[in-house]
């Protein structure tokens, strides 16, 4: 008898299949030559870019070198050398070394090239770009749960998202980006699987629950990954004792704002609050784990949604993006006489998929979909794109901002293209 396909898998059968195909490789262990290069920002993105990777503890010297992007193989003028900071991670195949650097004193809106080394040892130049001065046209990029299946599955949407928008200025990934919250070879997986995309375009990291490490009892309280850190470089403008894990950065006329499910949730309401209300910019984003509004069967963050759905409307967020729940969904169920509401999404990127419940609060719904998205803001037009691992276009819309603010939407989901569901879904609509 020929298996089944996957659209007809219960949950159980997903994860258990998921976890069965789970292959416990052994990392590359670290040595003179920098690794896991990944661009974030500590700082404004407009002059700043910080950078971080990877070495053996033997490298004592680490910098970066950083240059205005020549046409050619020759730069106009030396380039800059900036000293790192470094911080050691015990590992089983040894002691790694991270290293990060904040490029400062950048020209806004201009293309730099970079390396990172010792003096003796390098890793290529890469390009990057800071943001402009005044807010212009550009799009960035989306992912939910990568998690499972990292290098095997994950691998076709970091490139196709790639192929889809080369310029890009930076990505998101709604928390899960790992399965085993310290398991380095998980670690490496996601290094490698995004590195064409991260040693160019900045990287912007929210927590997901996998990224916590399970105490040894079951009322043990979790702990945040002993990767985080060290390997991602990220504002510590949020509240004291989340710092890299709550945080906003200001990009071109959008204010990004990164919360932390796992923890403090009350505080954080709080915080956001403060943040909205002093925000200079026309959009505003937020991206965090779990979904206000839940479309996985036996899933509701009736906590959370509580606590920080009042302050998302109070405060006119427009796009709310999210992970967890390994389905897509996007809608805006909060549309109102008083106001439009954020657009919720719900995303997946990798392999594991769940079982959908109740999808009445979404416009647009997929299961057994890999998906990266696409949202490109241009003056008072954001244009929101999901598109599957071929690169199909599966879901779309667009928002439109008054001189006053007021916000509508155009629905823009793609004609002949139906949702894709599985057959034996028990959907509430």
């Amino acid at each position: 008898m020929s298996p089944r396909p996957l659209a007809y898998l219960s949950l159980a059968t997903v994860v258990a299949a998921v976890t069965a195909s789970a292959v416990v490789a052994v990392p590359r262990p670290p040595s003179v030559t920098p690794d896991r290069i990944v661009l974030t920002w500590r700082g404004d993105p407009r002059t700043t870019q910080a950078v971080t990777w990877r070495t053996d503890a033997s490298v004592s010297a680490p910098v970066v070198q950083v240059a205005p992007a020549p046409e050619g193989p020759t730069f106009a003028s030396e380039p800059r050398t900036i000293s790192a900071t470094s911080q050691d991670l015990a590992l089983a195949t040894g002691v790694a070394r991270y290293h990060s650097a904040d490029m400062d004193g950048l020209e806004p809106g201009k293309r730099y090239v970079y390396r990172v080394g010792d003096g003796t040892n390098w890793s290529p130049w890469f390009d990057f770009r800071t943001a402009s001065e005044r807010p212009e046209r550009f799009t960035f990029l989306y992912f939910g749960d990568t998690q499972n299946q990292i290098r095997s599955v994950a691998t076709r949407v970091a490139r196709q998202a790639l192929a889809t928008a080369p310029d890009a200025r930076f990505a998101i990934h709604a928390g899960d980006l790992i399965n085993r919250a310290n398991s380095d070879s998980e670690w490496e997986e996601w290094h490698d699987v995004y590195a064409p995309v991260h040693t160019s375009i900045p990287c912007i990291p929210s927590i997901g629950n996998h990224e916590y490490e399970r105490g040894a009892t079951a009322d043990a309280p979790r702990t945040l990954s002993n990767h985080w850190r060290p390997q991602f470089s990220l504002p510590e403008n949020g509240p004291a004792g989340l710092e890299e894990t709550a945080y906003y950065i200001d990009f071109q006329g959008v204010r990004i704002i990164s919360l932390n499910c796992m923890e403090r949730q009350a505080e954080q309401a709080e915080w956001l609050r403060g943040v909205l209300a002093n925000n200079p910019n026309r959009w505003t984003v937020v991206t965090f784990h779990f979904p206000i509004y839940s479309i996985a069967r036996g899933r509701d963050n009736a906590q959370l949604r509580e606590l920080w759905r009042p302050v998302l409307l109070e405060g006119k967020v427009d796009l709310v993006l999210q992970g967890h729940d390994h389905i897509y969904g996007r809608g805006q169920p909060d549309a109102s006489a008083a106001g439009p509401g954020p657009v919720y999404v719900v995303s997946v990127a990798g392999a594991k998929q769940y079982d959908m419940a109740d999808r009445s609060w979404a416009r647009r719904v997929g299961q057994d979909l890999k998906l990266f998205q696409t949202i490109t803001v241009d003056g008072r037009r954001l244009r929101y794109e999901a598109r599957t691992a071929t690169g199909a276009l599966y879901d779309a819309f667009e928002l439109r901002k008054s001189a006053r603010g007021a916000t509508t939407l155009r629905d823009l989901v793609p004609a002949g293209r139906p949702e894709q569901l599985r057959p034996t879904a028990a959907v509430a609509r």
